[in-house]
């Protein structure tokens, strides 16, 4: 592994501390070297707080060290006034020698404009370092800036016979704690969670975070004729939610009703969302939403986790094709995780 690969990989795993925290930003870390030592750190740690530069840069205790030192960001320094100033004018001003940088950014308003400033600035640039480990961290934002979507992960519990619940709607419990535990901190890592009427009826979900410390996603509830429960969990207004219909558009404190054409699609939905700058969001059921983001081919992620018991008969679990990414052995559950290609 040469120097650059080096820090860089340090600079990524610096990033990945701010998971869950910073969308709609991307995750970003940031390392300064001189003479092959590093001198300062940073990443962005919540969103609307300091990027991971000016961070870096604010450790370093030599400063008279910086213009002979060589920056290395995960992603390219940001070119416009967003939350914060722009990072590439911050390192132009500071007089680095060099930047090194993972992948270039996705957004229009940064993409190929940051290097710009810098070379402009004066300072030697280099990019493409383990670009592909910097968009794999970053695929929520890639593919939100790319595709004009949030990222899609389909998430469900099914039986050892292919069951999602039994005929009454009930599937409590198909996995273990600890699979319910990890559930959980996957809500925290994403922006949103939805589901469909019939879930939320039946399931009458919190859809928070409990058995894990994290931020609790925005709800969205489907609900086009609105006939569910005004006192269902999800309507109880301790976290934000969205309940997608086709009757009204109100809001009331965090819960928002938006009201979409008659017969509206996933994809009105979708549009929305992002719209919303939401980033990402887990599909938890029922079978009959999953199917569709199915269907529509609308997925970039399946979590499926097969549980040791029968139900012998019930609803059954969606059919999925893709790629196997990984298999894992969750005290007795099996945790499948599937990519479309």
């Amino acid at each position: 592994m040469d120097q650059d690969e080096k820090f860089m990989l340090r600079a990524i795993e610096l990033a990945e501390m701010g998971r869950g925290k910073v969308s709609p930003n991307p995750m970003v870390g940031c390392v300064l070297v001189h003479d092959g030592q590093i001198i300062g750190e940073g990443f962005h740690e919540f969103y609307g707080g300091p990027h991971a530069e000016p961070k870096a840069i604010a450790s370093v205790s030599q400063k008279e060290l910086i213009p002979e030192s060589t920056a290395y960001v995960s992603l390219e320094p940001c070119a416009h006034w967003g939350k914060t100033p722009p990072c590439a004018n911050l390192l132009v001003k500071e007089g680095v020698k060099k930047v090194v940088i993972g992948a270039l950014d996705s957004n229009p308003l940064v993409g190929g404009k940051g290097i710009n400033i810098l070379k402009t600035g004066g300072i030697e640039v280099v990019s493409g370092i383990l670009a592909s480990k910097v968009r794999a961290q970053n695929i929520r934002f890639f593919t939100y800036m790319e595709k004009q979507r949030p990222y899609i992960i389909l998430k469900w519990a099914q039986t050892r016979d292919n069951f999602i619940a039994k005929n009454n709607y009930d599937s409590k419990w198909i996995s273990n704690v600890y699979s319910r535990q990890l559930v959980h901190k996957w809500r925290s890592q994403e922006d949103a969670i939805m589901v469909g009427t019939q879930t939320a009826k039946y399931d009458n979900p919190r859809l928070n975070v409990r058995d894990w410390n994290g931020k609790n996603p925005l709800r969205i509830v489907i609900d086009r004729t609105l006939s569910l429960d005004s006192d269902l969990h999800l309507f109880d207004q301790s976290q934000a939610t969205i309940c997608y219909n086709q009757i009204k558009s109100e809001v009331l404190n965090n819960l928002e009703w938006v009201k979409l054409q008659m017969g509206f699609e996933i994809e009105h939905i979708l549009e929305d969302l992002f719209a919303k700058k939401i980033q990402s969001i887990i599909v938890e059921g029922g079978a009959q939403l999953l199917n569709k983001f199915i269907q529509l081919e609308l997925w970039d992620e399946a979590r499926v986790i097969v549980g040791m018991n029968e139900f012998g008969t019930g609803i059954s679990a969606p059919l999925i094709g893709g790629r196997i990414k990984e298999e894992l052995d969750i005290q007795g559950d099996k945790l499948s995780i599937r990519s479309p290609i």
